[in-house]
């Protein structure tokens, strides 16, 4: 078997999201067969580590080439356009904004659980608290070691839940206030992203204030985004705060990679009866309206501000909510890869 043989096995497994095969795509960076050691090593052009989808494709691989009595040996990578004197988090293959138009929505809890969910499926994963003025997220994951400093004066985050995590919390007092104009945030986020010893991460996750101020225009105009999560709850206030936000996105060229709906409804304990507290399915019709995709509904549950409370993410336990959180994770972590995929195929 030679290299074009398996590259025409290849033609058979194609990306259920680009609409065609990964040869063809240009997804397949490179192929080596070693008959010496009777193993077919491929390179693939994929981004998103442990997202089901690129996993699946991986399976697909495996199975078109199962009979050719050859091992199959699989690495990913994504050459970065960006250059390595330019970027500042050169470790980091993903970055993940996630947003809101307004507070209130549980942007917090959103962001705590996609990084400690991604972690939880096998991938290396920071969690940036850039939500200078109310940073929560030490509390969300009882996080009670503070960061160190390292011979050459960098940070050396903490860990929790298998995430290395960063906040502003850790740098002041607990009940102090962060009275800060604009530049001194730009000054700190800027110090706090290219200061901190991250290491190799595949995900990195920025917990981003409300709104679209100066902490978001510092984020968009300095870090490498992937793409973004945006939250809200169903209600029509929170999807007109929602618009601004995609709007902000959408003007610095970003990639949205959907919408996630959080409180979408309460089942009461006693009766069983699901309850729309705050309305039913306004941020589906909103992913829908911008032809954005649709991440998950996460329930209004007791567990969650409990978990959030208590420093245990919900999306580790096991249950209905701790499901729907997993499913939001997995879905971010496939869209992801689908943004990762497209600019690949693009530059193919």
């Amino acid at each position: 078997m030679n290299d074009e043989a398996v590259r025409e096995r290849l033609r058979s497994v194609s990306d259920p999201d680009l609409g065609d095969d990964i040869v063809s795509l240009g997804l397949v960076n490179a192929v080596d067969v070693d008959e010496d050691a009777g193993t077919v090593r491929i390179s693939l052009a994929l981004g998103a580590p442990y997202s089901p989808s690129e996993t699946a494709i991986a399976s697909e691989i495996r199975d078109a080439l199962r009979d050719t009595g050859y091992d199959v040996d699989l690495t990913a990578q994504i050459p970065s356009p960006i250059d390595p004197d330019e970027d500042v988090l050169p470790g980091v293959e993903n970055v993940i904004a996630v947003a809101s138009g307004k507070g209130g929505v549980g942007k917090s809890t959103v962001a705590v659980n996609l990084a400690a969910g991604l972690s939880k499926l096998g991938a290396r994963v920071g969690l940036f608290d850039a939500d200078v003025y109310g940073p929560n997220v030490p509390r969300m994951v009882a996080a009670d070691e503070a960061p160190t400093a390292a011979d050459d004066q960098t940070i050396v985050p903490p860990e929790k839940y298998g995430v290395k995590l960063m906040s502003m919390a850790f740098l002041v007092g607990e009940d102090d206030p962060v009275i800060w104009r604009g530049p001194m945030v730009h000054q700190l986020l800027t110090q706090l992203v290219e200061d901190v010893q991250w290491g190799e991460l595949d995900y990195l996750v920025l917990d981003l204030p409300p709104g679209t101020g100066d902490t978001q225009l510092t984020v968009l105009q300095t870090l490498p985004l992937t793409g973004a999560v945006i939250v809200t709850t169903p209600q029509d206030v929170a999807i007109d705060d929602a618009r601004k936000g995609l709007e902000m996105f959408g003007k610095h060229d970003t990639n949205v990679l959907g919408i996630v709906e959080n409180m979408s409804s309460f089942r009461c304990p006693d009766c069983g009866s699901a309850h729309d507290i705050f309305g039913a399915g306004g941020g589906e019709a909103f992913a829908a309206e911008n032809d954005l995709p649709f991440l998950g509904a996460l329930p209004l549950d007791p567990s969650v501000r409990t978990g959030g409370d208590g420093g245990e993410p919900v999306v580790l336990e096991e249950g209905d909510t701790a499901d729907a959180f997993r499913v939001m994770t997995e879905s971010v972590a496939d869209m992801t890869g689908v943004v990762r995929r497209r600019e690949a195929s693009q530059r193919s």
